[in-house]
């Protein structure tokens, strides 16, 4: 079987890569969602165990002692982590899995996982990115402040990731990285067990290829 994929999303505050990535699951039975752990208060609507896995302070630094965390970091002032036995288990199984996660932590994911996908989602326009973020109403003013005093810093670090796709229409957005997905399944270096069973079979001769 053959290996699933790591789908990383990024994006600043308000890009709105949550509703994509939901869309994008909905769409995609086939897909999985890593559900991140955060110590932050769920939002109106929001279900632990759905949304997120809301936990306390205490019982994430001791996660972070047990090594139970593939990624890990604090954003304004609440700490996110993606837990680490259910991405490897997927991924083993064949299953591709999606993660949502903030650039800090997509990094060092990054750096275990470099054949992994990195999108980063950005929206129109920052003054489009601010009228997103005040009418969620989600947040304090300060916070909104945060957010949006970050955004910039954050945008710079789109060129690390492997695509860049613009939200300005959410279905629009789903499409394009559906389509980087199926692209990603069809690269030779994804399909080398697929070339094997082909020379075994005698469908190819090796000395064509210099092998």
């Amino acid at each position: 079987m053959a290996q699933g994929i790591l789908i990383v999303v990024s994006g600043p505050s308000g890009t709105g890569k949550g509703t994509i990535c939901r869309e994008l699951l909905r769409n995609n039975p086939h897909l999985k969602y890593s559900i991140s752990a955060t110590t932050r208060q769920p939002r109106e609507g929001e279900i632990d165990g759905v949304n997120y896995l809301f936990i306390t302070k205490e019982k994430f630094k001791s996660m972070i002692v047990a090594d139970d965390l593939l990624e890990w970091a604090e954003v304004y002032g609440n700490f996110y982590g993606t837990p680490r036995h259910y991405v490897l288990e997927q991924l083993n199984k064949g299953f591709d899995i999606v993660l949502e996660i903030d650039t800090q932590g997509a990094m060092k994911v990054k750096e275990k996982f470099p054949d992994g996908v990195y999108i980063y989602i950005i929206p129109p326009s920052l003054d489009e990115l601010a009228d997103r973020i005040f009418k969620r109403g989600t947040d304090s003013l300060d916070v909104i402040k945060k957010r949006l005093n970050c955004a910039s810093s954050e945008l710079s670090l789109a060129q690390n990731y492997h695509y860049i796709v613009v939200n300005d229409q959410v279905t629009a957005a789903v499409q394009k990285i559906e389509t980087i997905i199926a692209a990603e399944k069809l690269k030779a270096e994804r399909n080398t067990t697929l070339i094997d069973h082909l020379y075994q079979a005698g469908y190819i001769d090796k000395k064509a290829f210099n092998m």
